[in-house]
């Protein structure tokens, strides 16, 4: 497809989803950057989520060309962008080897992703959701369950703890409101988690949550550039 085609075909597909071409840029730099929109995270994500939906074709195509895939949940209204290579349940995969797009969790990330996984799944048996799809998690259970599961502990300095936080927050996973500095705060785990961390990988998580060394993310769990610059 030539450059002129491609921007003709563009321009009339914004024309009938009444956005301009500023408003798509940014709709695609917040994507390459962040890697996850989910509509009930803050108002800015509410709209662009909106935007995302009235061209949603047309980011598919203009992302294909890159070998970058979209995962849209519309039950939960999120979108994840799948990097080059990744193979994810549903959606076929290709040969395109990973480049810069992939990214490494530590080991308390990826030992945090598993627990709020398994608990995100025993909320789901008890019936414990939200409307939205969201569960919520006392973070002693999630202290418990580090340790009962994994023989591990959440960092000891709260500086570090919440990093850890925030770097699953920036993921999309979870939501919380720790504005009490001495208070323990619930986690609202986000049912994205179902697709980070899914079953496929739950045992390989685990031995790599044991192990001493950071282990490379599986496909299920890449991330874009620009998730751990988020995390400030």
């Amino acid at each position: 497809m030539s450059d002129n085609l491609f921007l003709n075909e563009l321009n009339s597909a914004l024309t009938d989803a009444n956005l301009s071409f500023e408003h798509w840029r940014e709709l695609v730099m917040r994507l390459l950057d962040y890697g996850v929109l989910c509509r009930s995270e803050s108002q800015v994500e509410q709209e662009l989520y909106d935007r995302f939906v009235r061209i949603e074709a047309a980011l598919h195509d203009y992302l294909a060309l890159s070998g970058i895939r979209l995962q849209h949940d519309t039950r939960h209204e999120f979108v994840r962008v799948l990097p080059p290579g990744a193979d994810f349940p549903g959606i076929e995969s290709d040969d395109i080897p990973y480049t810069g797009m992939r990214s490494k969790l530590s080991q308390h990330e990826i030992a945090l992703a598993l627990v709020l996984r398994i608990e995100y799944d025993k909320a789901l048996r008890e019936g414990q959701v939200e409307d939205g799809g969201a569960v919520l998690v006392p973070m002693e259970s999630v202290v418990l369950s580090l340790k009962n599961l994994l023989g591990r502990d959440l960092p000891e300095p709260v500086s570090e703890r919440r990093r850890l936080l925030r770097g699953l927050k920036q993921l999309r996973l979870i939501d919380y409101n720790s504005d009490d500095e001495q208070a323990e705060p619930w986690l609202r785990v986000r049912p994205l988690i179902i697709n980070y961390v899914s079953d496929s990988v739950i045992d390989e998580l685990l031995q790599a949550a044991n192990s001493d060394t950071e282990a490379d993310v599986s496909p299920e769990q890449d991330n874009t550039t620009g998730i751990n610059e988020a995390e400030g």
